[in-house]
């Protein structure tokens, strides 16, 4: 059967299932007086403006989709959601923590700037009210009691793809990379996890890192030509890049009028969501290969019913944002059945250390000690499935967290 085919019949699949799979989607020792249990607010922390927002609007509609697929309840508790603007800074998401806190929420969720989540880092902990994040996680944020995150830390996509790559046999792999980055924190944890599974020493990624600015808002036209064209200069066959939305697309533009037409590998950030439907040359994105803990095509019960009821709702794939946030009010929704009919703050954040094992689109996965997932991560690549471009699956990478 060709991947095409392949796909199709999956998603057809999907749509003939998702009505006898959202019967299933909740806990089956739901009480029967769940209809009696106390509201209960959850406050959730995205982007709403800049170029993070349509990551936000993910993450968002991951929840949603959750909250919509079991009857709006939590737990067995009638569930409202509560958003808040996130900003791009630690002033900001300190904001968005106060607000929601002010209006007496049993749990956060959310945050999509490792920025954001290190400055309400202390304010989580100080409140004693658990945030399950379901997108920023960076490397360093340790020793945390009350903050969990669905996703996945951020140096495990460097990681995974630095060992598929180094794995390759010589006829078939780049001989130099260039590796091209924004100056910020993520990018660093990304690049270290690179270099750790593909080798420091590796003569072939011994060219220096050419840094580009960070850009809090979409990027202009030419502002990555002048980084590009210094990194080409060193005649790479293979580039390495982490960028994400806005600056996703207009580096990947930039870098083909550039002239460059070798491979492209990144964290999957770099083709998630949007991205691919700013193309209209196929050609600047066919082949390009990422590392992601997800790809809407994986085929288990999970993601038949996730995936295609999103697609019913949105007319678009979901990404793995929407996932992990769809992720994090699954396991809200067991830690609070656990914590009893009456739960606080502190006795959810304890049920969420007695889950096991979440049967998630991804697969399987489990909370490690640092409080993130052990999971694994896929090669995906972007191909044409009939006229859409798409993040095709390709094969299993690791078991990363």
């Amino acid at each position: 059967m060709s991947q095409m085919n392949r796909r199709r019949a999956l998603q057809l699949l999907a749509a003939l299932g998702t009505a006898g799979l959202v019967a299933g989607c909740g806990d089956d020792s739901e009480p029967e007086s769940a209809a009696q249990l106390s509201p209960i607010k959850i406050g959730l922390i995205a982007p709403q403006v800049g170029n993070l927002k349509e990551i936000g609007a993910e993450i968002v509609n991951g929840f949603q989709l959750f909250l919509e697929l079991n009857q709006g309840l939590l737990g067995g508790h009638p569930t409202e959601l509560i958003t808040a603007e996130e900003g791009d800074d630690e002033k900001t998401g300190r904001a968005a923590v106060d607000e929601l806190l002010k209006q007496g929420v049993l749990a956060l969720t959310g945050v999509v700037s490792s920025a954001v989540m290190f400055g309400i880092k202390d304010t989580v902990e100080q409140a004693r009210v658990p945030l399950v994040g379901s997108n920023a996680s960076p490397t360093n944020l340790q020793s945390v009691f009350y903050i969990w995150r669905t996703s996945y830390v951020l140096d495990e996509a460097g990681r995974a793809l630095g060992r598929y790559l180094r794995s390759l046999p010589v006829s078939d792999g780049p001989r130099r990379i260039a590796i091209i980055m924004p100056e910020s924190a993520a990018a660093q944890d990304v690049l270290r996890g690179f270099r750790q599974e593909f080798g420091e020493s590796d003569p072939r990624i011994k060219d220096p890192v050419t840094w580009t600015q960070n850009f809090a808002g979409t990027p202009g036209k030419t502002a990555f030509r002048r980084d590009i064209q210094a990194a080409l200069r060193r005649q790479p066959d293979g580039v390495f890049c982490f960028y994400t939305g806005a600056a996703a697309i207009e580096f990947i533009k930039q870098l083909r009028e550039e002239g460059y037409s070798g491979p492209i590998y990144a964290p999957g950030f770099l083709t998630e969501g949007t991205v691919l439907e700013s193309f209209k040359d196929e050609k600047d994105v066919v082949g390009i290969q990422t590392a992601l803990n997800y790809s809407p095509d994986i085929n288990n019960a999970a993601n038949r019913l996730f995936a295609s009821a999103y697609r019913k709702k949105h007319g678009s794939s979901p990404t793995t944002y929407a996932m992990a946030s769809y992720d994090a009010a699954q396991v809200l929704n067991q830690a609070i059945r656990i914590a009893g009919e009456s739960p606080s703050a502190q006795d959810v954040n304890l049920a969420l250390g007695k889950i096991g094992q979440i049967d998630s689109p991804r697969g399987v996965w489990q909370f490690n000690q640092p409080r993130t997932p052990q999971q694994k991560w896929y090669l995906r690549e972007v191909q044409l499935d009939g006229q859409v471009l798409a993040n095709v699956l390709i094969t299993e990478l690791a078991t990363l967290g």
